[in-house]
């Protein structure tokens, strides 16, 4: 009798890992994303975090350091509970520019090194579709500059989208409240 609850549990456990990926998730996008380590992932490779992203571009002296610095205030307003089950992803608008080296330097230069922050690049076709889904515009206006959104968004572990921020340095409480909401899940 022992033996075959064990047996149902273990069951149990790999239905929830093997559960599939909804409609709704960011994990059934084909596109291909290299990170700051050089890297080469998948969003999919992302499943099983709480993830927080943002498109910026490096280059950016306007908007795109407020929405860094929100990202760093946010980060550093988890617990440490709540950080192991979760991703902060620093999307790149001009792939161009936005080399895995020169977004690895941006880590550096910003203190954003630990397992936590993920800097991801694309093509410029992959970068667009991604920013639809996010309902983020964006558009060049210069060789060295853009036009875009300045939204935050979570997603959960299944890879769906849960809450949004927009603005700049806005009050980042309801942030903070769902991403430890979706982490304590995981828990």
């Amino acid at each position: 009798m022992i033996l075959a609850l064990q047996s149902c549990k273990q069951k149990e456990k790999s239905a929830v890992k093997e559960k599939p990926i909804s409609d709704l998730s960011i994990y059934n996008l084909p596109s291909k994303w290299t990170t700051q380590n050089n890297q080469d992932i998948e969003l999919k490779d992302l499943k099983g975090n709480v993830l927080v992203m943002v498109m910026i571009y490096t280059s950016c002296k306007s908007a795109c350091p407020r929405l860094v610095a929100d990202m760093r205030n946010i980060e550093s307003r988890l617990s440490e509970n709540v950080k192991k089950n979760v991703k902060l992803v620093l999307v790149s608008i001009d792939p161009e520019t936005d080399t895995p080296k020169r977004l690895k330097d941006f880590s550096v230069e910003n203190k954003m090194e630990s397992d936590q922050w993920l800097f991801l690049r694309s093509t410029e076709e992959n970068t667009r579709e991604f920013a639809a889904v996010l309902a983020v515009n964006y558009k060049k206006i210069s060789p060295m500059d853009f036009s875009h959104s300045n939204i935050i968004s979570v997603f959960n572990t299944d890879g769906e989208l849960v809450y949004q921020q927009e603005g700049l340095g806005v009050n980042s409480d309801s942030t903070i409240a769902k991403i430890t909401e979706e982490a304590h899940k995981l828990n």
